[in-house]
């Protein structure tokens, strides 16, 4: 996926290489935190709600950190965990008990809550103390605090960092340097000793004393390429799930976790998209942006919109090696953090973002965003396809490839961007520049997608773009299909010598659905992915486990990526093969309740069919865009949901493989700017409500 933006050199040109290796022996382990985000803000916890200095713990906001420490403590002692629960990507509960106050026996009598709330700009938090003993309690409630103001990528290393000094402030205290001001107010006066606040409290018999704190942060000087928060999200508040309880939940709670990444363009505030995950990617990101919002069509073409325009605006208009811009090229990530940041500040690295790009306008078009809006990208659109057919192929074999040529850069420029991610079934590593399978998927089913907006608004280019298409699916039968004991499949890419890289993995999953391959190709992809090496029955693994590189935790070459398979379950329903969709989407789901029903970035790909348990990868980002995005997916597999909004067709056909999603009521969506509701009952009657001007057309999937 996205950029690695602390890394290593790579061996050939010095360009940085993705280290979440790195990270995995340097970093507390993430996912045993407790996160509440509402984006760009979020706050990183034990379970026991005290935020101890060290490793990732803080509240982060705009690439920095602003509290390094929220420690509570009750006569010198902290309070004992007893309990936490997260009740909406925002807030947390936190539950602990106070042994050494109250009655004396065996039962705890006083206890402390807390309550947070993050906010885009800061949080609240209310702690109260609450006792059940018989008699009045005397007790001393302090809070220490402390800021840093790290950097993200000194963060996410675990870096020592100097706290700042604190100040007092109006019930509180305050940390400030040139760019940012923090501050932390309590609603009842305290005593100020340093970086602590406290309160002598008498609790009466059975009573309760509460006081809550604010904590918020201002930018001084406004940070280079901020993006600003996006008060009232995308609208997806009406949806609701409604079916079994695995399904319901996961598809629900991505849709929230999707709400809380929500971050909006300060050249255009309306136009939103969703940052790519938290806490490492709380910004714009081309891919795993324009995936999210792609992914997500059935919830309104908003999104979309919001997302092509904030890209199209950063498209590339020049060429420059070392942030590797070029003409026409979207971007792959922006950063805000100068003093700390490996990558150029707006980095154009990405060998598939501009493919993507076209793909998203083109789907959103048939998802009814108005034509008007449509008109509005066509000439980014044509910018876009320039760079494909021409900036694209570096050396004139006709294939779509990377190579850092600035040194400053990414080793590998696909999704899978980990230095180690091509590699050899030996394990040798491909030299560059690599022609990754995918991106010459995206590519195709780019230039197709072009073809026909540019008919529908008649514009001229078509005819060249499906012929270019037409000879690079020549091109690709002839260089990229490889063998092993399995069988055949496509490789995952070709090395700088033209060779294919002949190791199995996740990536020909992406080229199901493209128009890439024939119909005999797809399924023996589709075979391919269904084998034991692949399918972990947690989800695909992203790299054979008959490989030599294969590591259940391996970044890329191994673990399961929920996004992947879920494009993977797209592309096999869309190509006729069910089963093998509804097996993958049913890995995903079981992986998901380990994980309370959400979906993380990345998890070990162990083996379900040995009885081998969900493993989480220590680092990994939860909420992450396109992994909550791929729930929407597996919901629209299973519902058989296309839409033909210029063509006034509205398609629902639920497959019969994907009888655990039913019966499945989903209401809050959206096709072509009208509400839309779809249910299905458990022996399969389909009901479809919108007020739009549409057709519906209702079917019913077929078995392979």
């Amino acid at each position: 996926m996205r950029q690695r933006d602390i890394g290593e050199p790579a061996k050939a040109t010095g360009a940085v290489a993705s280290t979440e290796q790195q990270a995995l022996a340097e970093q507390p382990f993430l996912h045993d935190l407790v996160s509440c985000i509402q984006a760009p803000t979020v706050a990183l916890s034990s379970d026991d709600g005290q935020v101890r200095p060290g490793g990732a713990q803080g509240i982060l906001c705009r690439d920095r950190r602003v509290l390094s420490e929220l420690n509570v403590r009750i006569d010198g002692r902290e309070p004992v965990g007893i309990g936490h629960r997260q009740t909406a990507p925002d807030v947390a509960h936190f539950g602990a008990v106070i042994r050494h106050a109250g009655d004396p026996g065996a039962d705890p009598t006083v206890r402390l809550e807390r309550v947070r709330r993050v906010r885009s700009d800061g949080l609240d938090e209310r702690l109260e103390i609450v006792s059940a003993a018989r008699s009045p309690i005397a007790v001393t409630l302090t809070v220490r605090a402390s800021v840093d103001l790290a950097g993200i990528g000194d963060v996410k290393q675990g870096a020592p960092s100097a706290p700042l000094r604190p100040e007092p402030a109006d019930r509180g205290l305050m940390w400030a340097d040139a760019l940012t001001e923090v501050i932390l107010r309590a609603s009842q006066e305290p005593l100020v000793n340093g970086g602590e606040l406290s309160w002598p409290i008498v609790l009466p018999p059975r009573g309760r004393w509460a006081v809550d704190l604010a904590l918020d942060v201002v930018e001084r000087e406004p940070q280079l390429n901020t993006f600003l928060a996006a008060p009232g999200g995308l609208g997806w508040e009406t949806v609701a799930i409604e079916g079994p309880r695995d399904v319901a939940r996961v598809v629900q709670r991505s849709v929230e976790d999707l709400a809380a990444l929500t971050l909006a363009d300060p050249m255009e505030p309306r136009d939103r998209f969703i940052a790519a995950g938290s806490p490492w990617f709380l910004t714009l990101f081309g891919r795993d942006s324009l995936w999210a919002a792609r992914l997500t069509l059935p919830l309104g073409t908003a999104l979309a919109r919001g997302t092509l325009r904030t890209l199209a605006r950063r498209q590339g208009t020049h060429s420059d090696p070392a942030t590797s811009e070029a003409p026409g090229k979207i971007l792959h990530e922006v950063r805000t953090d100068a003093a700390h940041a490996q990558l150029p500040l707006v980095y154009y690295g990405s060998v598939d973002a501009t493919a993507l790009w076209v793909c998203l306008l083109h789907d959103a078009w048939r998802w009814g965003m108005a034509p008007e809006d449509v008109a509005q990208l066509l000439e980014p659109l044509e910018a876009a396809l320039g760079w494909i057919l021409g900036n694209a192929d570096a050396d004139g074999d006709g294939f779509l490839e990377y190579l850092d040529v600035g040194g400053r850069g990414l080793a590998n420029q696909g999704w899978k961007d980990s230095g180690d991610a091509i590699q050899f079934p030996d394990g040798t590593i491909a030299d560059g520049p690599i022609a990754l399978s995918e991106a010459q998927a995206y590519a195709h089913e780019a230039a197709v997608s072009g073809a026909r907006l540019l008919e529908a608004f008649g514009r001229p280019g078509a005819d060249e773009l499906l012929a270019w298409a037409a000879d690079l699916r020549d091109r690709f039968r002839r260089s990229f299909w490889v063998s092993d004991e399995r069988g055949r499949f496509p490789a995952i890419a070709l090395d700088g010598a033209k060779a294919a890289v002949g190791t199995a993995t996740s990536n020909p999953g992406h080229l199901l659905g493209t128009g890439l391959l024939e119909p005999h190709e797809s399924a023996i992809v589709a075979a391919r992915l269904a084998e034991a090496d692949l399918d972990s029955g947690y989800g695909l693994r992203t790299m054979s486990a008959d490989a030599s590189g294969f590591n259940p935790l391996g970044y890329h070459t191994g673990s399961v990526w929920p996004h992947d398979t879920a494009i993977a379950v797209r592309g096999l329903v869309r190509t006729g093969h069910a089963n093998v969709a509804a097996s993958l989407a049913g890995g995903l789901l079981r992986a998901a309740a380990a994980f309370g029903h959400h979906l993380p970035e990345l998890y070990g790909g162990t083996d379900a069919r040995l009885g081998e348990p969900v493993v989480a990868y220590p680092a990994a980002c939860r909420p992450m865009a396109w992994s909550a995005a791929g729930a929407v997916a597996l919901m629209q597999a299973a519902l058989g949901l296309e839409a033909d909004v210029p063509s006034g067709v509205l398609r629902v056909a639920p497959l019969r493989e994907f009888a655990m999603w039913f019966p499945f009521r989903a209401s809050g969506l959206q096709v072509g700017g009208h509400p839309l509701t779809v249910a299905v009952s458990a022996d399969g009657e389909v009901s479809v409500d919108t007020t739009a001007p549409i057709r519906i057309e209702v079917g019913h999937g077929a078995a392979d």
